[in-house]
């Protein structure tokens, strides 16, 4: 009977959260902006195993939804460089990514959540991809450090830890 009482309170109590209410979205520059950079980290897990460094460039689109809170979508590319005569390998991120801004200059917290493609790995196509950030941000910078997640197929578990910079290209 708890249980009844918790799913009803729950339910009113959330409901203005999931309200539909009709509301204009427009997009300008000072609320929405293009992010591209570069990526350099180290793996770690079963990565480290193969590889011993990787590059990648960052590129994302970003909406403000206030002063303090942002979604977006976020792609590029991650090129591990195989060790020991292995060959090299790369993910593809296809993902969503949503942001926390403390002040509009300053700290910030994130993640990326979507799917990680693998090239030039056999039997083995990605898998679910995880990337949490923290950093620091200003009008046109982010400089951030990172721990990349991919649970690809067969158990295999690509990680690296690392740092990025992007830069805010804004719409006109």
């Amino acid at each position: 009977m708890k249980k009844v009482f918790l799913i009803i309170g729950l339910s009113l109590g959330l409901s203005p959260i999931f309200a539909q209410q009709k509301t204009e979205i427009n997009i300008t520059p000072k609320n929405s902006w293009l992010k591209a950079g570069l990526t350099a980290g180290v793996p770690v897990g079963d990565a480290s195993d193969v590889s011993s460094f990787n590059l990648g460039v960052d590129l994302r689109g970003q909406y403000l939804f206030n002063p303090n809170f942002a979604i977006g979508v976020a792609s590029g590319y991650n090129h591990f460089f195989g060790k020991d005569g292995l060959d090299d390998f790369g993910v593809i991120p296809v993902a969503g990514f949503a942001r926390y801004y403390f002040a509009p200059k300053g700290l910030f917290i994130g993640t990326d959540l979507g799917y990680g493609f693998l090239t030039n790995v056999v039997n083995n196509s990605g898998g679910l991809y995880v990337n949490p950030q923290i950093g620091y941000h200003n009008r046109d910078w982010n400089i951030y450090g990172y721990f990349q997640n991919t649970f690809a197929e067969n158990d295999l578990d690509l990680q690296t830890v690392g740092v990025g910079v992007t830069y805010n290209i804004r719409f006109k």
